[in-house]
């Protein structure tokens, strides 16, 4: 990456183009979410909540192990690509290469060994080899297109994602209208996932080597340096997972089906935050090193805007939620809505967390991170055991909760003892909340649908922080510089 691009992170120029890259990124997300949201009604209602319960459950295991195994390496593909050149560099990927297929088999064989040790049956223990090789494919795809990431090319990565989304729900659609079973479901993905990496090999040939590499030695220093954040990153996709896994131990069929469906919007809702997260990693950084105050001015904001968008998240799937599981699994599903109200709160502290840990990571404190996510990790498990023999698939989303909670107070609470000003964030939290709060009271309006609950109780909590000064200035420039752009 040439000189003149690395010295944007020191300049004005930093935060405009964050926000450009992040606003590409999220709105391919968001276009990704809308095709999902043609394939997952016909997905669930094709299958039913039993078996789509154990579709979620493969998934589920398959997405914990591969976390668990992703080890940082696209974090390292990043950073190695843009500071090396030449034949350092196709070196360098090689090895990447290499490990990233190497940790990807070691993900499938853990998976496979689970599914046999729990007693699955054929169809998950197939499902889970299937959907492993699915993995595999992806995990390679993701790694390919990093460079694409380096050079800021962040059309080329978000067409490559809605290509995987489109063919994923063309698919689902053609299985469902020829009645297929629950396995062959399964192939979805591996066939979506090949059709992605066909068109990144395509794209990334000249910027990326194709021929892995299996060298010890090297793979040790790669790995080295960042094997906090790879722990912290396998733990934190981890924890939220796993209750699904520990629920499909413990439950019936029935609450496990009813906590996936709820499962199933959280999945897709809570990644959309992560996706603007990552482009501000390099400005903090490069704050962190080079001036303490700027960081601390843009960290704090940037805990404000997690407060009040993970409030403004919340209060949209608690209003929204009968809309949701309607749509998604029909009337069968409506005990999943109050199980997805108790997930929805979980949004602002997992916001909040994973804004301190970007943080943390800017300044080279990855260990509190993992301190926060193993205690969010055995939260989640030990009160999913607890709570799901009395309270269902609601004790299910109850333990998610209170892991999110454990894990957002030791985080941020690491982030404040080494930057104490950015504690100053705390003062905004309390009245947000109450604004989020007493827009959720719509919802107690009788014979009002959850659609006019949206209606009126956004505006209303857009409405309740301008009153009291909060109303994010951020979001009011960006309206406007629209506004100025569409005339």
């Amino acid at each position: 990456m040439n000189a003149s691009r690395t010295d944007v992170l020191s300049s004005r120029e930093a935060g405009p183009a964050a926000l450009r890259g992040s606003a590409l990124r999220a709105g391919g997300y968001a276009a990704g979410v809308a095709l999902s949201l043609i394939s997952a009604p016909v997905l669930i209602r094709h299958l039913g909540v039993e078996d789509f319960g154990r579709y979620t459950t493969v998934v589920a295991l398959v997405g914990l192990v591969a976390g668990l195994t992703e080890a940082g390496v696209n974090a390292i593909t990043i950073r190695e690509y843009a500071s090396r050149s030449g034949a350092r560099r196709d070196a360098v990927m090689r090895h990447l290469l290499g490990i990233r297929l190497t940790l990807s088999a070691v993900a499938i064989l853990f998976a496979f060994g689970f599914a046999l040790i729990a007693g699955y049956d054929h169809v998950r223990v197939i499902g889970t080899l299937i959907a492993g090789s699915a993995l595999m494919l992806a995990s390679l795809q993701s790694l390919l297109s990093m460079p694409l990431q380096a050079n800021l090319r962040f059309g080329w990565t978000t067409s490559l994602e809605l290509l995987r989304q489109l063919v994923t729900v063309v698919l689902i659609i053609a299985l469902a209208i020829a009645g297929a079973r629950l396995l062959p479901f399964f192939v979805v993905a591996v066939v979506a996932s090949a059709c992605t990496l066909t068109m990144t090999v395509l794209v990334v040939r000249g910027l990326m080597p194709l021929r892995p590499a299996f060298g010890l030695g090297e793979w040790k220093r790669l790995l080295r340096d960042t094997l906090p954040w790879a722990i912290a990153t396998a733990l934190g996709s981890a924890y939220f997972r796993v209750a699904v896994v520990v629920m499909s131990l413990v439950a019936t069929a029935q609450q496990t089906g009813y906590y996936s469906t709820s499962f199933r919007v959280m999945e897709v809702l809570i990644t959309i935050p992560a996706v603007g997260l990552g482009a501000a990693l390099p400005i903090l950084a490069r704050a962190g090193a080079e001036d303490p105050e700027r960081f601390d001015g843009a960290a704090r904001r940037m805990l404000e805007l997690a407060v009040i968008g993970g409030t403004a998240l919340a209060l949209l799937v608690v209003l929204g939620a009968p809309v949701a599981i309607d749509v998604l699994a029909g009337s069968q599903g409506a005990p999943s809505i109050p199980v997805l109200r108790i997930h929805a709160v979980a949004f602002v502290p997992n916001l909040v967390a994973a804004t301190a840990g970007i943080c943390l990571l800017s300044i080279r404190r990855e260990w509190a991170v993992v301190g926060g996510n193993v205690g969010g990790l055995l939260a989640a498990a030990g009160l999913t055991l607890a709570f799901v023999p009395v309270l269902g698939a609601r004790g299910g989303a109850l333990a998610t909760l209170v892991a999110e909670l454990l894990t957002a107070s030791v985080i941020v609470g690491a982030l404040t003892r080494v930057r104490p000003a950015t504690r100053r964030f705390a003062v905004t939290t309390p009245p947000v909340l109450a604004c989020g709060a007493a827009a959720c009271a719509v919802a107690l309006i009788p014979a009002l649908p959850a659609v006019a609950d949206v209606a009126i109780g956004l505006p209303l909590y857009a409405g309740l922080l301008r009153a009291i000064g909060r109303f994010p200035p951020e979001v009011r420039e960006a309206l406007e510089s629209r506004r100025k752009s569409a005339q």
